[in-house]
């Protein structure tokens, strides 16, 4: 079983710095190389860069939380559901097609399904 993770190509889990404007604030990134390379696909699919999409992320996170704890760790959710989405068949693999163009409610109705099918074990108290 390990394997089939350990063989990846360790420039894949190298991290890396990026700098981005969140607010009129430049501020530093640190992901793994592989987070990255999904946020390029996803800002892509929208004609955004990276850094915009992630400015983007961050407002839109912030207006429907209120503030933004630990934004790396988001962006890797972020990056994890996107593939899961895919997937499940929420958001379609073709690249051409832009992530906005979507229904919210039918993309994320494949993440329900797929959740009700194979639940997250529950954590130990």
């Amino acid at each position: 079983m390990c394997q089939v993770f350990i063989s990846a190509d360790p420039a894949l889990y190298a991290c890396r710095a990026r700098s981005v404007r969140l607010h009129g604030v430049a501020t530093s990134i640190r992901l793994e190389n592989l987070f990255w390379q999904v946020l390029e696909e996803i800002a892509a699919r929208d004609g955004m860069s990276v850094p915009q999409l992630c400015a983007r992320l961050h407002d839109e996170l912030q207006a429907e939380r209120g503030s933004v704890d630990n934004f790396a760790s988001f962006l890797r959710v972020c990056c994890g559901r996107y593939l899961a989405l895919q997937l499940s068949g929420g958001i379609p693999q073709d690249r051409s097609i832009p992530i906005r163009s979507l229904n919210p409610g039918r993309v994320l109705a494949t993440e329900h399904a797929r959740s009700a099918t194979h639940p997250c074990p529950r954590q130990a108290a």
